[in-house]
């Protein structure tokens, strides 16, 4: 390959020694065999034990959170889950960055919440991280993702298989992809 054609990626000068992961590296090792035992398996259906394990590795949950056999949590140190929320089966949560998830808020099964991607426009291929914010009473629907630095207002709910690219308005419904406002939300 030719080094000097700047119009190529070249793997070989990524570098992401800027990222911090927030852990050291033992409870990041620790963290990757509780998280495939006890969560990411499908033979612990209970919460209550998921739930013990995250708040020993720094999640700050809420009570009645319930969360689903098959679950994916890159990092519990970034995450936060409030009240009565729920969390679908085989969610992935790849939280590079922290993610915030509101009270009575329900992550659908499939759901995959994105923190990081990368800058296609360099060679480099650079990795970029952003926040997630799903405030409360969200809906976020079975197989949908929500992109990294998105922010979901109150009540906004994004439909099945569909991919928020932008932040969700509150009380809006979004649906597609990329997910565009299709109508508002009523709760009677």
């Amino acid at each position: 390959m030719d080094k000097s054609n700047k119009n190529h990626v070249d793997h070989t000068t990524f570098n992401n020694d800027w990222y911090d992961v927030g852990a050291p590296k033992l409870k990041q090792i620790l963290w990757y065999f509780i998280n495939v035992l006890f969560l990411k398996s499908g033979l612990n259906p209970v919460s209550k034990i998921k739930i013990f394990f995250l708040r020993l590795f720094g999640a700050k949950i809420g009570k009645g959170v319930l969360i689903k056999p098959c679950i994916n949590i890159k990092y519990p140190w970034k995450l936060e889950i409030g009240d009565h929320s729920w969390i679908g089966e085989n969610v992935w949560i790849d939280n590079l960055a922290n993610v915030k998830i509101g009270k009575h808020v329900c992550i659908s099964q499939g759901a995959f919440l994105l923190t990081g991607n990368h800058n296609y426009k360099k060679t480099t291929f650079d990795l970029m991280i952003g926040e997630i914010n799903i405030e409360d009473g969200v809906w976020i629907g079975a197989m949908s993702t929500v992109c990294p630095g998105i922010s979901c207002a109150s009540h906004a709910i994004l439909s099945v298989n569909s991919v928020a690219t932008k932040d969700l308005d509150p009380y809006e419904i979004y649906q597609g992809n990329p997910a565009i406002k299709i109508r508002s939300r009523s709760i009677n």
